[in-house]
């Protein structure tokens, strides 16, 4: 098996930028190593921001437009990072998801792998959870199999980014979930209120006191009562999540100190059911201090943040693996953690 120079590209729900990363992966001695030779995040303009943030509600025919756009968009900043490169294989792009609803056989990332392509003029893979929607799965997570194959010295890989989410082995066997929403509430929250795009080592949040109620109703959503494979996005915290907070008339510290705990409540459950004793932590969350305390304090897991690169460009990096996964016709997606009907090899090749 030949050595690849993948890009991968990422766009999270927490809208902090677009990440790029060129990655060098290998399989040797049936053994897959990786190396992130050079990152950089793209972060949004206010105009970008706001078509992304408003993407769902407009028509047909603007969607597909914006899906375009954007794809010429992620072409555009690949080609300018990857300016001066050689011996460049394929970009991987997961693309911006707007739609999630599994349940009504919807999922859409826009970030159009055509336009892309014909862009920054490299074969491109992107569109990777339509075909597991297809077999009746989740369309997600579709991380799993990189935390299962690049990731193997963790009894578990979290993932704190708009949302939490979790990886790890039953019997030879990968499970995988999202967890609880995390950064697309605290963003949200911060910014509305103190003006600042996110809550740097939960400064805002060490601030206020734990209101009991809200705790107690936030724990309480039937979420985290099921079974995965589960998947959280937008539409589930502006269903069920935003109305308890809204019901709140407390300070608006206290209300984002109770989402503090509550999340950390959460991802410490999941790791002390499982009995997980070493996890490795990545995602723009894992920077939060604060966060990382409240997790600590209630579980007795040894907690891992690798170097920046991995904490920041993971997502991206796995991508790019799922997109060599494709390249070599090999399953990409576990259907034990999103419940399609057989594991599968995601994503649409454009050729420039």
């Amino acid at each position: 098996m030949k050595q690849y120079r993948v890009i991968g590209v990422m766009s999270g729900t927490s809208l902090d930028g677009l990440d790029i990363a060129l990655c060098n992966i290998k399989n040797e001695e049936n053994k897959w190593l990786f190396e992130i030779e050079k990152a950089t995040t793209v972060a949004y303009e206010n105009e970008w921001k706001e078509k992304l943030e408003n993407a769902q509600k407009l028509s047909a025919a603007e969607f597909i437009h914006l899906h375009r756009l954007y794809g010429a968009y992620i072409g555009k900043k690949v080609a300018e990072f990857a300016q001066n490169m050689t011996n460049l294989d394929f970009v991987a792009s997961h693309g911006h998801t707007v739609f999630h609803k599994p349940e009504e056989d919807l999922t859409f990332q826009i970030g159009c792998g055509a336009y892309i392509a014909a862009e920054c003029k490299m074969l491109t893979i992107s569109d990777f959870r339509t075909l597991d929607i297809a077999l009746g799965g989740q369309g997600a997570p579709l991380v799993p199999i990189g935390d299962q194959l690049l990731f193997s010295d963790y009894d578990a890989c979290i993932n704190i980014g708009g949302f939490a989410n979790i990886s790890y082995d039953v019997q030879g066997e990968r499970k995988a979930y999202d967890i609880c929403p995390v950064n697309f509430v605290l963003n949200q929250l911060v910014q509305s209120e103190f003006n600042t795009a996110y809550d740097e080592d939960g400064l805002i949040g060490r601030k206020g006191c734990l209101d009991f109620d809200l705790y107690r109703k936030l724990n309480a959503l039937d979420f985290y009562n099921q079974n995965g494979p589960k998947s959280l996005a937008r539409e589930w915290v502006e269903k069920e999540f935003w109305p308890l907070v809204k019901q709140s008339d407390g300070p608006i510290e206290n209300i984002i100190t109770t989402c503090y705990h509550h999340f950390a409540q959460q991802m410490a459950s999941v790791i002390k059911t499982n009995q997980l004793r070493n996890v490795l932590f990545t995602g723009g969350g894992s920077y939060n201090q604060f966060l990382l305390e409240l997790i600590s304090e209630k579980c007795r897991a040894k907690l891992v943040v690798p170097d920046n690169n991995l904490v920041e460009y993971k997502e991206a990096l796995i991508f790019a693996f799922l997109g060599v996964l494709r390249i070599e016709e090999q399953n990409n997606c576990l259907k034990s953690v999103t419940g399609a009907s057989k594991n599968n090899t995601g994503g649409c090749i454009y050729l420039p």
